[in-house]
């Protein structure tokens, strides 16, 4: 793994994970019936970076990017809330929370380990491309796409820039 402005990650990195469209759709129907999540059970104790460190082990993405966009998401607050209704650590928005088997996306070690598979995703998505990954994360791959590259929204740009600059070279 190389710098991050753009630098494309190794596909050894990108190989699909094992959450599988049937594991989405159980969530989906186990979703409002108790069952909970579907997720592995998180790290035991330790501190913020440490569980941020093993769902990015787990998701296959580079631990220093998932720290730096928790960073940028939520400063570290677990009860963080945005105006457009994201949640968490990650910042997850309620859909996708439920497409990667959040069932609590205050609890941290979902929150985090959500994100770092949807994060995993956008980075097979566009191929290894940091900068376009983490720019789809804010403002969503249907924006990348449309602009072919960071979309130019002031905040798209900012927390791009932000992640960046935190997950260095």
């Amino acid at each position: 793994m190389r710098g991050a402005g753009g630098d494309k990650l190794p596909t050894t990195l990108l190989r699909p994970l094992p959450l599988t469209a049937t594991a989405l759709l159980l969530a989906a129907a186990l979703e409002g019936c108790g069952a909970g999540s579907l997720l592995p059970p998180g790290p035991a104790s330790g501190s913020l970076r440490q569980m941020v460190s093993s769902a990015a082990a787990e998701s296959r993405v580079p631990s220093r990017l998932a720290y730096a966009m928790m960073q940028a998401e939520s400063n570290g607050n677990p009860r963080a809330v945005s105006r457009a209704g994201a949640l968490g650590l990650m910042q997850l928005l309620p859909t996708t929370a439920r497409a990667y088997g959040v069932g609590d996306p205050l609890d941290p070690w979902e929150n985090v380990i959500g994100g770092t598979r949807y994060l995993h995703d956008l980075l097979v998505r566009y191929h290894g491309n940091v900068k376009l990954a983490v720019a789809a994360y804010n403002a969503g791959p249907a924006a990348v796409d449309r602009y072919h590259g960071v979309p130019p929204f002031r905040e798209t740009r900012g927390y791009v820039s932000r992640v960046l600059s935190v997950y260095g070279p």
